[in-house]
């Protein structure tokens, strides 16, 4: 879809879409020209274009109720939650393309990813450390214990749809894809993503709806990315000799060196699994082991929140960047450097 386009609200107002700057499977974001942050999401071609009509007008009617005020309060927003529903005003587009006016994330965030990959983090979030990565953790467990609390299910939670601050804030879109009710109205959660879908979802029906239990899920995967360095919990070839194939096939076969350290090989060079302190890493067992109940996100909040509290983190003498668990004897990401990476290295001298 071109720029250059022109929306239409439901009373008339009117915005300019400037660039394209991202897109995903269902849809594109545009820069709105607009004195206020914003930004638009445009859907082509969804499944049942009604249905998704009043989708959005029941999200965008929600933003005023008190179980979606107290979601959106604090500065900055937490949630590019849809503001207005639009259609473009075109007239190439016959039928119009049917969207919403959102929040623009960029404003207060960066992408997830910044915060996941050695480069992106020297680059983008040079002050970031092991506390850092803890404190995105922990504000992601407890937004999505909130939306859990108030009725509604992600779904599909995943890096793409993720925002994250200097300090660790976290931010949410993609809100039009999420499961929630309206009245006795069901509006399903449709999208799933390979390496956040849980087990019971991969042999499932696709449109099959998710749960809280699915979020936890995903929930973890996440945590566990931002605890390692980046590393899936479902990394890795399968010691049994067969050829890797995908996340989502290790996680099916229960492959994963937190469960079963036998279970895949991985190299040497990656965060070593000790690096996690006791609690944290048997709620991962939890987590991904494939009997028993998932931890919830107000499970990981409190185990997260605890381990951020006075005392429980000690610095490296060897560099100021490796922060650790004061459970481990000696610096984990020392070790790490040892084998030939470092997730968290010294700057670059000019920047020191």
């Amino acid at each position: 879809m071109s720029v250059g386009l022109t929306v239409v609200s439901g009373s008339g107002h009117t915005w300019r879409l400037t660039e394209q700057i991202g897109s995903g499977s269902e849809g594109f974001v545009y820069g709105v020209d607009d004195a206020r942050p914003l930004v638009a999401k445009l859907v082509p071609d969804p499944p049942d274009p009604e249905a998704y009509r009043r989708r959005v007008a029941r999200l965008v009617r929600q933003r005023r109720e008190p179980r979606t005020v107290g979601l959106l309060a604090g500065t900055p927003v937490r949630l590019a939650w849809p503001l207005v529903s639009v259609r473009t005003a075109d007239s190439t587009a016959a039928d119009g393309v049917d969207g919403y006016v959102m929040p623009d994330m960029r404003h207060a965030f960066q992408p997830f990813n910044h915060l996941l990959s050695v480069s992106a983090r020297r680059a983008f979030l040079p002050r970031a450390t092991w506390a850092t990565a803890l404190r995105a953790a922990l504000a992601l467990a407890r937004l999505l214990g909130e939306l859990h609390a108030e009725g509604y299910v992600v779904g599909d939670l995943k890096t793409d749809n993720l925002w994250v601050g200097e300090s660790g804030r976290v931010g949410m879109a993609d809100v039009d894809s999420w499961q929630f009710t309206d009245g006795r109205e069901v509006f399903p959660g449709r999208m799933r993503t390979p390496g956040y879908t849980a087990p019971e979802r991969l042999g499932a029906a696709i449109g099959t709806p998710p749960d809280t239990a699915s979020d936890d899920f995903a929930l973890a995967v996440l945590v566990h990315q931002l605890l390692l360095a980046g590393l899936h919990p479902f990394a890795g070839h399968p010691a049994d000799g067969g050829d890797y194939l995908s996340y989502d096939d290790n996680v099916l076969h229960g492959r994963c060196r937190i469960v079963d350290r036998a279970s895949v090989l991985l190299p040497r060079s990656v965060p070593p699994a000790d690096l996690l302190p006791r609690r944290l890493a048997e709620l991962f067992r939890r987590a991904f082991a494939h009997t028993g109940r998932r931890p919830t996100a107000v499970e990981w909040a409190e185990a997260l929140a605890a381990e951020l509290r006075p005392g429980r983190l000690k610095g490296c003498a060897v560099n100021t960047r490796h922060i650790h668990t004061v459970e481990r004897p000696w610096c984990p990401w020392c070790d790490q450097t040892e084998h030939g990476s470092d997730s968290y290295p010294d700057p670059p001298q000019e920047e020191a």
